[in-house]
């Protein structure tokens, strides 16, 4: 047995074992990238680098054997700032989009092409959990979204954007239609309450989400009836019928909200009462009118909240939307009310919440050749609106939604170099380099490898060697320029006829996925 010290503490491994296994046993935890348990480690990555004394360079903690006596440091400014600039050379490298344009654009950030993928595949209860995981009134913004996801569709660039918001609208349509609509798994009871002034998109967003969160919420308003400005006089009822907005309205009210309504704020409710009566408060009451005292300092006419918390001045209270100075949009009315609810769950339930943004990476606008190259995998298809108020009928709606070109990356929500970035707070743009053009080959199946994903671990070509593939992958290159390939110039799909499935697993990034 070797002893050594990691951190200050003392270990004992078997003579052969890495730094990385003898850290294991002592639950300290060192970033990975390249390797893999039972893989042999090719150290290309760098992101796993630990200083041991007597050395005069970082080493590779998955490829350096334990020596007797040997002192490790796992965690340093020195450390972390290698591990940073490591994941910031691969990142000035990757050609992809964590997430789609179309998502990015949505205030709300809707998971579009998670949705556009089940309405092709016609599953249209999973697309419907899809739609209302961020926006809880889909078949009334179906009708009168502006839309700014579609502004910045790629599919634009070739024969006009998808069209995303009608696609939102028929999903909800087909869902309130149904015997049985969607509602959320909520929550077990916090025994928290909540009042929300204001029963318009932002009010009532919050309150589907704070009910998720097992929280009473009950909704004040003036009217006497939900809804706010969507049944303001200048809306064209046969765009937005108020049958529409009744039946989206009930959804939410469904999962136990209250609703009062002829209460004006400052006049038969004062925000001192509330505060009284319930755990927190939330204003999502719109324009201002400067003649009546709402009980909260105010500054050119707009309620000051810290961001992204959405908090007042006064403990305990919260404000969002128009009322804050948000735009006057009705999806960014709705993305406010989600983002509020989850503050103010955090701040009831005392529950951690990240300081840290999600890493995203971008291609930025794609060259024509690019673009020719992603319609490969989509349907010719021209772009589709109805010329009445029906909406999309469901061949329609997956027609449609097949023109997708799908420009998301496949393996986002479990990609490691994205979780690095996040975690190192790496950028995407420390090293300029000029952007290699975006490449996309298939494999058998539904295999899809993207070469600008690749960060030449080389555990697919070890994973196709240990299955005994008779022509397997291979590095073909040097530095920046090695790539993997199929051996002996053959395609992806004569490369693995066995392995394909095991590739898709074993790859740290959204190289080689599914489509």
């Amino acid at each position: 047995m070797i002893t050594l010290t990691i951190d200050n503490q003392k270990v004992q491994a078997p003579e052969g074992t890495t730094i990385l296994d003898a850290a294991k046993q002592l639950d300290i935890h060192i970033p990975t990238l390249c390797y893999a348990d039972g893989f042999k480690p090719s150290t290309s990555c760098m992101v796993c680098v630990v200083r041991v004394e007597g050395f005069r360079h970082l080493l590779p903690a998955c490829g350096t054997r334990v020596t007797d006596n040997m002192v490790v440091t796992t965690d340093s400014d020195e450390i972390n700032t290698a591990r940073k600039t490591a994941i910031e050379l691969l990142l000035s490298d990757h050609v992809g989009d964590c997430v789609g344009p179309c998502e990015k654009g949505c205030p709300a950030n809707m998971n579009i092409p998670l949705m556009i993928r089940q309405i092709t595949a016609g599953q249209f209860d999973q697309a419907i959990a899809t739609v209302k995981k961020d926006i809880p009134l889909p078949a009334i913004l179906g009708r009168i979204c502006s839309a700014p996801c579609e502004k910045v569709c790629r599919r634009a660039q070739a024969d006009g954007a998808v069209s995303i918001c009608l696609l939102k609208r028929f999903v909800a349509d087909v869902d309130l239609a149904s015997n049985q609509p969607f509602q959320p798994q909520c929550q077990p009871s916090t025994g928290k309450k909540v009042a929300i002034i204001g029963a318009g998109p932002c009010g009532l967003s919050a309150a589907y989400y704070l009910a998720c969160a097992g929280i009473d919420c009950t909704l004040f308003d003036k009217r006497d009836t939900p809804g706010g400005s969507l049944l303001d006089n200048n809306i064209d009822r046969k765009t937005l019928p108020l049958e529409t907005i009744e039946k989206e309205i009930e959804q939410i009210v469904k999962l136990g909200v209250e609703f009062k309504g002829n209460k004006s704020l400052g006049t038969d409710v004062s925000l001192d009462e509330l505060k009284k009566q319930y755990d927190a408060v939330l204003l999502a009451i719109g324009n201002l009118d400067s003649n009546i005292n709402i009980g909260i300092d105010t500054k050119d006419n707009k309620i000051p909240v810290t961001r992204p918390d959405y908090a007042t001045t006064q403990n305990g209270v919260f404000a969002a939307g128009t009322c804050i100075g948000s735009r006057n949009l009705p999806i960014r009315a709705v993305a406010d009310g989600k983002e509020a609810a989850l503050s103010i769950q955090s701040t009831l339930c005392e529950l951690p919440v990240s300081t840290s943004p999600e890493y995203n990476h971008r291609m930025g606008r794609l060259e024509d050749e690019e673009i020719r190259k992603f319609m490969q995998t989509a349907s010719p298809e021209k772009r589709t609106e109805t010329q009445n108020s029906d909406g999309f009928a469901e061949d329609q709606a997956r027609r449609q939604a097949a023109r997708c070109l799908h420009c998301d990356c496949r393996k986002a929500e479990n990609c490691k170099l994205r979780d690095l970035a996040t975690e190192t707070g790496a950028r995407q743009k420390t090293f300029e380099t000029q952007r290699k053009l975006f490449e996309q080959m298939f494999g058998p199946g539904n295999v899809i490898f993207e070469p600008g994903k690749c960060v030449k671990c080389g555990l697919c070509i070890q994973t196709a060697k240990n299955a005994g593939e008779e022509l397997g992958l291979s590095f073909e290159g040097r530095g920046f320029e090695m790539r993997v390939t199929a051996s002996l110039n053959k395609t992806l799909m004569e490369a693995l006829k066995h392995s394909a499935d095991e590739c898709v697993k074993i790859c740290p990034t959204g190289a080689i996925s599914i489509k």
